[in-house]
């Protein structure tokens, strides 16, 4: 039982990491994009603030208790519109080429990816670092999570029967802890929540200036970048990022996830049992 339980909370971690990993990195990409608005002459909604907390208690919470894990279909027009088949497990997720450049791959190109996938799950090192690199991802995503009600100043632009949308603008009065959380402070841009279970569907907005990092020494991204991220709800409670859009021209040395364009659709969503290994995972990609 003590081993099952362990598997399981395992698995939790995991499935809580391949989500929220991604979000950590566009969150971070945002924030950085961002770091030239100038401070706006915005008011706070108290009850945006409100609505905004809320949403961000319901996800850490909903995060924690999530056990799920998924077996998917996903497409990344930055890596040679490469398509790939995808199996979340307890150790990471686990993903295998199966389109290049709109094109099935060739039988030599097949065998590369199958051996490829067997050096990874034999490789324990390999494995390792991707979960520190989780971890260190995971405690980011949820510091900046909790900053959201903390450093902007909300209002309600939009309301229906199904969902909430809010402007958010860089509070001046807002103290930042840290270097993360000073950059993160100065995002503007708009969030959709879900009205009835209140889970963010939507986050997105646009560089309006162009930005130098060291007076143009360590980078500079140009005005004009875009991002956007959706989050669907799979199954009942469990929400899941389907859909990631950066474009960003320009480039920061200090971040390696500066500069990139990023484009990832995730679909054919479904569930697999929450202790599934990367063997397991390995033999799923196989029978594909």
């Amino acid at each position: 039982m003590a081993q099952t339980s362990a598997s399981t909370q395992t698995s939790s971690h995991h499935a809580r990491l391949i989500n929220r990993m991604r979000m950590r990195r566009v969150t971070l990409i945002l924030a950085l994009c961002a770091c030239a608005f100038p401070i706006l002459r915005a008011q706070q909604s108290p009850e945006a603030q409100s609505l905004v907390q809320r949403a961000v208690e319901v996800e850490i919470a909903a995060d924690r208790d999530d056990h799920s894990l998924w077996h998917y279909r996903m497409s990344e027009k930055q890596d040679n519109d490469s398509v790939y088949d995808v199996v979340d497990t307890t150790q990471g997720d686990l993903k295998r080429k199966i389109q290049l450049s709109g094109r099935p791959l060739t039988a030599d190109e097949q065998r590369a990816e199958t051996a490829r996938i067997q050096d990874y799950i034999t490789d324990a090192h390999a494995q390792a670092k991707k979960k520190r690199d989780s971890v260190h991802d995971d405690e980011s995503a949820e510091k900046l999570l909790n900053l959201l009600p903390k450093a902007f100043l909300w209002k309600v632009v939009n309301e229906n029967a199904e969902s909430i949308d809010l402007h958010f603008d860089p509070d001046p009065n807002f103290k930042a802890p840290d270097y993360e959380s000073r950059v993160l402070s100065a995002m503007m841009g708009d969030l959709i929540v879900d009205k009835k279970q209140h889970r963010i569907a939507t986050i997105r907005g646009t560089l309006a200036h162009e930005v130098d990092f060291g007076y143009g020494l360590f980078g500079r991204l140009k005005q004009g970048g875009t991002f956007n991220v959706e989050r669907r709800e799979l199954s009942p409670g469990v929400w899941q990022i389907i859909e990631t859009h950066v474009h960003i021209d320009g480039r920061a040395l200090l971040f390696k996830t500066i500069g990139e364009e990023t484009d990832e659709v995730k679909t054919n969503f479904q569930p697999i049992p929450p202790g599934t290994t990367l063997a397991e995972a390995a033999k799923i990609l196989s029978a594909k």
